[in-house]
């Protein structure tokens, strides 16, 4: 019992900034410098929802975003699905050194990768430009993605594929027709999260993209800071409000496939 206070007491204090934050963005422009701490705006308007809907380019915001994310799961998917296959089923020389190399290279912090980018960007002309952070994008999840796979592949039985390889079937088409379908929940899991880290990244995007009419919602968002003196808090709190709606509903979605995609991802290596 006293666990379970102590968890509800602990998911209320995390949740308060959410709904503080939501607060605001239904709140008058004073909001955030208000003497009041409530959680319930002082005068309530949809003004700045308004204003982020109506007056920014936040739709074009929104499509970049979505091209980005979407294009990153698809180069990641292509990549990794194939990867993780053949990391789960050839016992080939250096393969548990490759592993562990990929874990390396995910543990450095991506920040510290920001000047080379920015050379190889500029020498390739990549500055400005979808593709190449689809490419910076794709590199940065690949790992996770083929770790987390390459574990559900490891519990999709063998024999399967060996009665698939017996009628004939050759390498690929084991894979697009017995394993895959097998390892939806895990390649789901993979492309909601992957897409999830895409839509929210911030860094990449405010580096990388310098034309207004480039932004994803995370820069667009950066943008109308403006300086500490003419930032309008309750409107940027409405846009990062509307900005967690689609991840919101993408995971009530797939909700179902979660803990089977993830913990079977997770249980092998």
């Amino acid at each position: 019992m006293w666990i379970h206070m102590a968890l509800i007491v602990l998911s209320a204090g995390f949740l308060l900034p959410i709904i503080y934050t939501l607060s605001l963005s239904f709140s008058g422009q004073g909001g955030l410098v208000s003497s009041s701490l409530g959680l319930i705006p002082e005068k309530l308007t949809l003004e700045n929802y308004r204003i982020i809907l109506m007056d920014k380019p936040f739709f074009q915001w929104f499509g970049n975003s979505a091209l980005l994310a979407l294009g990153t799961v698809f180069f990641a998917l292509v990549v990794a699905v194939p990867s993780a296959w053949a990391f789960s089923r050839f016992r080939f020389p250096g393969r548990r050194g490759l592993l562990y190399l990929f874990l390396l290279l995910n543990a450095f912090p991506s920040i510290l990768s920001m000047v080379a980018i920015y050379r190889l960007f500029r020498t390739f002309g990549l500055m400005n430009s979808y593709l190449g952070l689809m490419m910076v994008y794709t590199g940065m999840m690949i790992i996770f993605a083929i770790w987390n796979m390459k574990g559900y592949f490891d519990t999709i039985s063998i024999s399967l594929e060996e009665a698939a390889r017996i009628e004939g079937a050759g390498t690929l088409r084991i894979l697009a027709t017995v394993s895959l379908p097998l390892a939806l929940p895990a390649v789901i899991v993979t492309s909601v999260l992957i897409f999830i880290t895409t839509w929210n990244e911030y860094i990449y995007a405010v580096s990388f993209l310098t034309s207004q009419d480039k932004f994803t919602l995370a820069a667009g968002l950066y943008s109308l800071q403006g300086t500490q003196y003419t930032t309008n808090w309750p409107v940027f709190t409405a846009g990062a409000v509307i900005v967690t709606i689609p991840v919101l509903i993408v995971f009530f979605l797939i909700q179902r496939f979660m803990v089977g995609g993830l913990t079977a991802g997770g249980s092998k290596y």
